[in-house]
């Protein structure tokens, strides 16, 4: 298991890998090895290597070859180890699989960087182009998070469906339903009330479309704005001026609560405290916000496009993510109606029910066997 996607802040992927793996230790049916970048273990890695990996972020925003530099050092370390412990299978989690003799397992999370180039850096846009192709060529199989995705690589690039996998992401049992009194302590920390704020969770970048979020927010009567906050939390991400001068505008009028990068504890009792999830991303391969919304007992606003109503089905509000006016008529009326609230988070919870890592990691299995039995 190529593990390097657990660096320190956790990005989606890096939530799937490690509550998969979790999963797949869990059940006892594969022994796994993980590589960190550097070196290999039987235990998932952190502490140390992801210190690391933070000094390498800064290295690589000074040097412009540095993506290339540091996948060719990375990629004789993993060839190295992959060799000295006879691995059956290599699964890489995060698009771009090394050179592995074994049958090679490839999770495609999504083709953002293909559909939409001009909303990622260029040096991931250099690094996807080079190597991508040739990672679906060498995968024995690949996973993808949706039906969506799947239907996106046989369109793309033609893809042999036969070869490709859809399993649903899971949710972790701790995104549940709370009372006041269990998100008191965290939201008075951040100045909150229970049920009292609108949450938006995601990294801060051009495909989630927060700045429309922003937009439509400003919408709605001042009174309403001034009592229920819109509350945003993620790292920064890239090409952001746009959405901090949005930001701001709000922000200094007490409208906007931008928390940055939360641990998970925190995160939990945010998503169990809010009134709405409001998630109007113009592009996802899943849409993990979502589904931990749901979970956690509260109604969801996102997109009707990609692959987001794969996701919510018909018990979230899916919305054009163009359609500002749209977009604020949903929070207007989940703000207001508290009979439609307590439907949506009724029917949102039962479905949340449905996606397990348990499950996503029973499928996973099957699908190692696969390609293992097509060697």
């Amino acid at each position: 298991m190529n593990a390097q996607c657990l660096s320190w802040p956790l990005t989606g992927i890096g939530q799937y890998t490690r509550h998969l793996m979790r999963a797949i230790s869990t059940r006892g049916e594969f022994e796994l090895n993980y590589f960190s970048g550097h070196d290999w273990g039987h235990e998932m890695p952190d502490g140390d290597s992801l210190r690391l990996n933070r000094f390498e972020r800064a290295v690589k925003r000074l040097l412009p070859s540095a993506h290339e530099l540091s996948r060719r050092i990375r990629r004789i370390e993993f060839a190295r180890g992959a060799r000295k412990l006879r691995c059956d299978l290599y699964h890489d989690p995060n698009f771009l699989p090394y050179d592995f003799p074994g049958p090679i397992v490839t999770t495609v999370h999504d083709l953002s960087v293909v559909r939409y180039p001009d909303m990622h850096p260029k040096s991931r846009r250099q690094l996807m182009e080079r190597h991508f192709p040739g990672a679906l060529e060498r995968s024995r199989c690949i996973i993808t998070d949706s039906a969506f995705v799947r239907d996106e690589l046989i369109a793309t690039y033609g893809t042999p469906a036969g070869r490709i996998h859809p399993i649903h992401l899971g949710v972790s049992a701790a995104y549940r339903p709370r009372s006041a009194d269990e998100t008191r302590a965290t939201l008075v920390a951040h100045g909150l009330a229970h049920g009292q704020y609108v949450l938006a969770v995601g990294t801060l970048e051009p495909r989630k479309n927060l700045i429309q979020g922003l937009r439509a927010f400003r919408r709605l009567p001042e009174k309403l704005r001034q009592t229920m906050p819109f509350v945003i939390v993620g790292m920064k991400g890239w090409l952001t001026e746009g959405i901090e001068a949005e930001i701001a505008a709000l922000a200094t009028k007490g409208q906007v609560r931008p928390l940055g990068y939360l641990p998970d504890e925190a995160l939990l009792h945010l998503y169990a405290g809010a009134r709405m999830l409001v998630y109007p991303s113009i592009y996802e391969g899943f849409g993990l916000p979502a589904l931990e919304a749901m979970a956690s007992g509260i109604p969801v606003i996102t997109s009707n496009r990609s692959s987001l109503p794969e996701v919510v089905g018909d018990v979230g509000i899916t919305v054009d993510p163009s359609d500002e006016e749209g977009l604020a008529d949903a929070m207007r009326r989940l703000a207001e109606d508290p009979a439609e609230r307590a439907d949506r988070a009724a029917r949102g919870l039962e479905r949340a029910r449905a996606f397990t890592w348990a499950r996503c990691a029973e499928e996973t299995e099957r699908v190692y066997r696969i390609a293992l039995a097509a060697t």
